[in-house]
């Protein structure tokens, strides 16, 4: 395999802001695979000009909800600052929910926090219970305590998320070590407020997919921050500009009339489909 001092491209011949400009046309995958051609190439692919237009162009509105903005904005370089967004979801619209970029893509991802949800009986604290964990990264989460009617509903605008994108939902959680969340699934749906929506049905406690009862289903998986997630849905977000419409996301168990206990809502996140 050929070394990088030896691998040149007729492509070197081009002034750096040249080849810039060209790898900033490429996807942020791409262009680090670029860095790679040669030591021009690498300049080049670091710059500004290609990584100003892999962050959103409403960056520096997003990044000013943050408590951490004024050093994000003061950033080094808009590289520095684009991987600082994919490897740190930054808190915005006054705690209610955390914005970060997909790595690979430069896409946007949300999570609405359990306090942006609507939780049927949520105010009600013998029924849920609002605490922090350290483990969160929103000041407080909801643990369900005792219900027999589980009801959780999240709205976000297209307007917020990229364009002609296909999205993902998870709901996140955790499960106490004693818990008991019924004796039917769960369904879990996601659709276009007033337009098309998907539903399926799933298992959100893992020791449960062996039961009879379960098999097949869905169950959840852990991911790397240690919380559980499981698939809600996905959607196509179009994004015409004069378009402003609601995905609508839901979790609802209120058919098996069974007293439910332990399960601790982080939030519902919203992120690029992974093979966008």
């Amino acid at each position: 395999m050929e070394t990088e001092a030896n691998n040149h491209s007729p492509f070197d011949a081009l002034p750096e802001a040249c080849i810039a400009h060209i790898i900033s046309f490429t996807t942020p995958q791409d262009a680090c695979r670029l860095s790679l051609v040669s030591k021009i190439f690498r300049s080049a692919a670091a710059s500004d000009t290609v990584w100003e237009r892999f962050v959103p162009s409403d960056y520096g509105s997003l990044v000013s909800q943050s408590p951490s903005s004024t050093s994000l904005l003061a950033s080094s370089s808009k590289k520095n600052l684009y991987f600082t967004l994919s490897d740190n979801p930054i808190i915005i619209d006054d705690g209610k929910k955390s914005f970060q970029l997909d790595r690979r893509s430069g896409k946007k991802c949300y999570m609405l926090a359990s306090g942006d949800l609507s939780i049927i009986w949520g105010d009600t604290p013998v029924y849920w219970e609002w605490k922090p964990l350290p483990e969160s990264r929103f000041e407080s989460v909801a643990e369900l305590l005792h219900v027999c009617w589980l009801e959780i509903r999240g709205k976000i605008s297209t307007r917020m998320l990229s364009s002609k994108t296909h999205y993902t939902a998870f709901l996140v959680f955790k499960l106490v070590d004693v818990c008991w969340l019924g004796k039917r699934p769960t369904e879990v749906s996601v659709g276009i407020l007033g337009g098309h929506s998907s539903t399926e049905i799933v298992c959100l406690d893992p020791n449960m997919e062996h039961d009879r009862r379960f098999l097949g289903l869905q169950c959840p998986r852990e991911r790397n921050d240690g919380w559980l997630e499981i698939k809600m849905g996905e959607f196509f977000n179009l994004g015409e500009e004069d378009e402003d419409e609601q995905v609508e996301m839901s979790v609802l168990e209120t058919r098996g009339g069974d007293w439910k206990n332990g399960l601790v809502v982080e939030g519902i996140e919203v992120r690029p489909k992974e093979d966008n």
